[in-house]
């Protein structure tokens, strides 16, 4: 079992443009043992995204704090707390926090991640 700390793991900020006011913790992931799936936290400043994006694989996101959007192909669909999410493969989307901000957990297949 391994359990990690948030707040002793320090984020990968993302900030180039495509992405916008994101911080990322890749916080479970093949690095720590883990076989099959990557965990990921995304805190979002308001207004921030990350970037429009489609990829060969799943994953599930779960919004844990604020609201915004999520975009699925061109149709901006708003999102708030609590709410759970599917995104299938090849679907152009990308995710936009709203005025307060959002936080969300990802969960990627470790199969076409970065090691």
């Amino acid at each position: 079992m391994i359990i990690k700390r948030l707040k002793k793991n320090e984020p990968i900020i993302m900030d180039d443009g495509e992405a916008s006011g994101i911080k990322f913790y890749p916080m479970l992931t093949v690095k720590d043992g883990a076989p099959n799936f990557a965990m990921r936290l995304f805190e979002i400043k308001p207004s921030g995204h990350t970037p429009r994006h489609s990829h060969t694989w799943e994953h599930e996101v779960v919004i844990i704090s604020g609201s915004g959007y999520v975009l699925k192909q061109d149709e901006r669909i708003a999102i708030e707390k609590d709410d759970f999410i599917l995104v299938p493969p090849g679907l152009l989307h990308q995710f936009i926090a709203g005025k307060d901000g959002m936080s969300m957990v990802c969960v990627v297949p470790n199969e076409g991640q970065p090691a």
